[in-house]
């Protein structure tokens, strides 16, 4: 297996149902824009109240995905407006 470089980037998902519906939504969303995710590692995780009652969970995660060098957006967005 040749050597690779892995990017972290954190995302937060929510859900009215559950933490772990809130990290499938934030990891199914994510897929869409990222190519080849790796790993997801849960950071925080909490709920929004109201009335005393729980109306939402958020998870923080770390989603990894294996980097394809190149320019950053950055970088790409600079030396587009030359």
């Amino acid at each position: 297996m040749p050597d690779s470089v892995y990017r972290v980037t954190e995302i937060i998902g929510t859900s009215s149902q559950s933490w772990e519906s809130a990290a499938k939504t934030a990891v199914q969303t994510a897929a869409k824009t990222l190519r080849d995710l790796r790993v997801a590692e849960v950071a925080d995780q909490d709920v929004t109240i109201e009335n005393g009652k729980v109306t939402s969970y958020r998870v923080k995660l770390k989603v990894s995905f294996k980097y394809e060098g190149g320019a950053s957006p950055r970088k790409k967005a600079a030396t587009s407006k030359r």
